[in-house]
């Protein structure tokens, strides 16, 4: 891509633009988790000033449910484009395409197994969301969450995102344009909602306000349980089901290859954001021995549909939400949910905001009265990106090497070389010579793709 090659030409412009998006995106982190801390102990100490609270973290859902259709129906339209174009690339980005859905699949199922085993949320016993009924406020407030839109149904949005995916596909050439206006009607919609959590930090703080009033210490209790059941689930989904995958098909040890990108991780964990990495993981990934076609069809498409910590996150916040409410969700709900998030994940690729989305959007589609519980989510979100973005990045290392094994292509030879430290990366080169690559790689990724950054 060109900008890539202005990246080579310019590293010190490059290296300014990267460090004030870095500096915007840890202002938002340091905030939501002040008002987290902050919403906690006026709850703990002022019960009765946290319930009254609760409008806070209402409007702030409210303004989530707003964006749910459009970037449903933006994400999946473009999402059916891409599957098209990446199978068009031949056995490379078929491969690809079914190892990723049986990924993400499989990464939604140990989401809900470990909820399933754990109960997040348990205990606490919060007020259902009515969207219909009045809440006890001045007629300030009511006028004030009234100016924000009602939602649109998710399930037609989707149903319909589908018929017009396929119907794009089915007319060639002449869908390209609408195609590429869809791409930037959602970048637009990106950009609403990278706004719209800008105000994270205040629904975030009336939320666990009034949860925390409402419930005490139990809801502290919960959350916590939550991140670390979370954390603790994709460290093993890291180490056993991506490690022992890899060691079966390529004989490597996966800490080997987390040794090698351990710049990317440092990366990774100081920007929340696995997209902060994609060039450096094409540039690794080609060092280490597997072919450019590969790697530009593999890694590019693994950013949208390859997104196993984003699959985990959405399945054990579903459940702690669900269980949270009191109305823990039946084998059925669950298994509906399941094949929901399956479609829907693909549109939260990595944009802020758009995971917290996707979840919003799978509770209203399958349980309108747990969208009261999305609000405590907003507090803890920021607390587990960083696993988040690490589980996607690690699953796309994992499955490039796995694609180029299984398509013969890749240099045994050089692998053990690099992975040894007998070849190490050049820094000076990363990003010499794959301008390329986004080029191919645009067969296999959207038309538009808006800029990323949390994952």
């Amino acid at each position: 891509m060109a900008s890539q090659r202005g990246e080579s030409a310019a590293p010190a412009a490059t290296a300014v633009k990267k460090r004030k998006g870095l500096d915007k995106s840890h202002y938002l982190y340091i905030a939501v988790i002040v008002a987290v801390v902050l919403g906690a102990l006026v709850g703990l100490l002022f019960p009765e000033v946290g319930k009254s609270l609760k409008p806070l973290g209402d409007g702030f859902i409210k303004l989530i449910k707003m964006m749910i259709a459009p970037i449903i129906f933006c994400t999946i339209v473009l999402g059916i484009g891409s599957i098209a174009k990446a199978a068009t690339v031949g056995k490379v980005g078929g491969l690809a395409l079914g190892y990723f859905i049986v990924m993400s699949t499989f990464a939604l199922a140990i989401g809900l197994v470990v909820g399933n085993l754990i109960h997040p949320g348990e205990g606490l016993k919060l007020a259902a969301y009515d969207p219909n009924k009045k809440a006890a406020t001045d007629s300030t407030v009511d006028f004030l969450l009234g100016i924000i839109p009602s939602d649109i149904p998710v399930l037609p949005t989707l149903f319909a995102a589908i018929l017009v995916g396929f119907a794009l596909q089915k007319m060639g050439t002449q869908g390209a344009p609408i195609l590429k206006a869809i791409g930037h009607g959602q970048v637009l919609v990106f950009r609403i909602l990278i706004m719209i959590m800008w105000v994270a930090p205040v629904g975030a703080f009336g939320a666990i306000a009034a949860v925390v009033g409402a419930t005490g210490v139990q809801a502290i209790v919960s959350m916590a349980t939550l991140m670390v059941a979370f954390y603790a689930t994709c460290a093993l989904f890291i180490a056993v089901i991506l490690g022992g995958l890899l060691k079966v098909v390529t004989g490597m040890n996966i800490f080997r290859l987390m040794k090698y990108l351990g710049r990317e991780y440092l990366l990774i964990f100081s920007t929340s954001s696995s997209e902060a990495a994609l060039p450096r993981l094409i540039a690794k990934m080609e060092h280490l021995g597997v072919s450019k076609p590969v790697v530009g069809v593999t890694v590019p498409t693994g950013y949208s549909f390859n997104l196993d910590g984003t699959a985990i996150y959405l399945t054990m916040a579903s459940l702690f939400v669900a269980n949270a409410m009191g109305t823990p969700l039946d084998l059925g709900a669950q298994v509906s949910l399941l094949v929901f998030m399956i479609i829907a994940s693909k549109g939260a690729a990595g944009v802020t905001g758009a995971g917290l989305a996707t979840l919003a959007a799978g509770l209203q589609a399958h349980a309108p009265q747990l969208l009261g519980g999305v609000g405590i989510i907003v507090g803890i979100d920021r607390f587990m990106s960083e696993a988040r973005a690490l589980t996607n990045f690690t699953g796309n290392a994992v499955a490039t090497v796995l694609i180029g094994t299984w398509v013969k292509e890749i240099d045994g030879e050089q692998v053990e070389r690099v992975l040894s430290g007998n070849e190490p990366f050049d820094e000076q080169t990363m990003l010499a010579g794959h301008g390329e690559h986004h080029t191919a790689a645009d067969a296999a990724a959207e038309p538009a793709r808006p800029v990323m950054a949390n994952a």
